[in-house]
């Protein structure tokens, strides 16, 4: 088995992925993918944190937008996001992972609260843990949440699973003509407006010096091939 070549890793998850081609709520299969996908890593002793969006089950942009108070439907995509971590921690569990569900909104009965050296110290117990709810306050992004909990986790890596092998000049699914990058710096994401993450969790990471790897998750192997330092998708940096 090859040596992995990040040891600590935080893995981001949109809530669309979960849903798979139906398009909304959780797709089984999809679940059972990317627990097949974070064992086979998990199995190489790499330390991996995750969060999960919500966009499967609510989007809170998309109801603000059509006027509904901001605050509260972004409390509502955060509540969302813990439906979609506690699915992903059953079938962690169905593969014999150690699993952990941390959130950032108080929900003693389904998941701990959010403390960083707790999670910590769950990665060196070598439980995969995911983090549920964002950050907690409205008007963040799960990209956001990703890039703070990476920092705070001490993770050398984010590794943005997509339905994309990685960052183009524009919509590849709409343009043929579309031109992928292999590798842009973090002005440039933020310059061309390049939909990786949004400006704020870009901004983080070029500020904290994190790399970023975006990849197409439904490859099987993508996974373990990008934790084992193969070029494959978009590396931000």
């Amino acid at each position: 088995m090859a040596s992995a070549h990040y040891k600590r890793v935080l893995l981001k998850l949109s809530g669309e992925a979960l849903a798979g081609e139906q398009g909304h709520g959780i797709d089984v299969d999809v679940l059972s993918h990317v627990a097949k996908e974070v064992k086979a890593i998990h199995e190489q002793g790499v330390q991996i944190g995750i969060v999960i969006g919500g966009g499967n089950i609510f989007r809170g942009v998309a109801a603000s937008a059509k006027g509904m108070d901001r605050a509260s439907s972004d409390y509502m995509g955060m509540l969302a996001t813990c439906i979609n971590a506690l699915a992903l921690q059953d079938a962690f569990e169905h593969v014999k992972i150690q699993t952990r569900v941390q959130s950032a909104i108080d929900m003693a009965e389904i998941a701990e609260p959010y403390i960083r050296r707790r999670a910590i110290r769950h990665l060196e117990k070598n439980r995969v843990v995911i983090f549920g709810a964002g950050t907690g306050n409205p008007y963040f992004t799960t990209d956001t949440a990703a890039a703070l909990r990476a920092m705070e986790i001490n993770a050398e890596v984010i590794l943005k699973a997509t339905k994309v092998d990685g960052i183009y000049d524009k919509d590849p699914m709409q343009h043929a003509d579309a031109v992928k990058f292999d590798e842009l710096s973090y002005i440039e994401v933020l310059k061309q407006g390049l939909k990786v993450m949004d400006s704020t969790a870009i901004s983080l990471c070029m500020d904290n010096k994190l790399p970023i790897i975006t990849f197409n998750l439904k490859n099987e192997g993508n996974v373990a091939k990008v934790v084992n330092g193969e070029k494959i998708g978009t590396l931000v940096k």
